[in-house]
């Protein structure tokens, strides 16, 4: 329920003064409407991104494992192992933000481990399969990286969206209709005195009257 500030005094003054704050929090309002909207529009892209994301990354790691099974069941448990300890290390990946409606939001370069990085050995030892493998376990890699960006940017979001609701809302259901209800009420006010006065000089105005004809 709106409020009359306290503290305020019925003057015109006062009611052109929150006439101009009424119109800035109006102004802010609608800023952060706009605001939340683009907001939220950025998160539920987000949002599809991942789930698309990670049934790509669910499905490929599927077929990594069917791969490296096969793989396994042609050279060996302990030659894959060898394989494996004998993998080069990843290239570094690259961090980067940029903002949308002044929120920061993580964009990770994967460009660095696009390219599966497959160990030297034997072909004549080994099997397509493990190659297959490696292939899609990279590719797996590409989109967990992915998904951790996304996974960043939805939690920042939410948080930017939160906040931004919060200010919105007390804008508009508390600041704005306390400032509409304090300015009614000085309206009414001033319009009592007017009247006030209005009937007082009426009444001197008949009291002059009556007081030139008595005399």
């Amino acid at each position: 329920m709106a409020k009359i500030i306290e503290g305020i005094k019925p003057t015109r003054m006062e009611l052109i003064a929150l006439k101009r704050r009424r119109g800035i929090a109006q102004k802010g309002d609608k800023i952060l409407s706009d605001k939340r909207d683009v907001l939220v529009s950025a998160f539920f892209e987000r949002i599809k991104n991942r789930e698309a994301l990670r049934d790509s990354m669910l499905l490929t790691l599927e077929k990594a494992y069917e791969s490296l099974i096969e793989a396994e069941m042609v050279i060996g448990e302990d030659r894959i192992r060898d394989i494996g300890e004998g993998m080069p290390r990843i290239g570094e990946i690259a961090v980067s933000e940029s903002a949308i409606m002044g929120v920061e939001i993580p964009n990770i370069d994967t460009g660095s481990i696009e390219k599966p990085q497959l160990p030297n050995y034997n072909f004549t030892k080994t099997n397509s399969k493990l190659d297959d493998a490696l292939v899609n376990v990279n590719k797996a890699l590409v989109a967990i990286v992915k998904l951790a960006e996304i996974e960043g940017s939805v939690q920042r979001l939410a948080i930017e969206i939160e906040r931004t609701r919060r200010r919105a809302n007390m804008l508009e259901y508390v600041v704005i209709p306390n400032l509409e209800a304090t300015i009614k009420w000085i309206e009414f006010q001033l319009e009592e005195r007017e009247r006030e006065d209005f009937l007082r000089r009426k009444r001197i105005k008949a009291l002059l009257e009556r007081r030139r004809e008595e005399s």
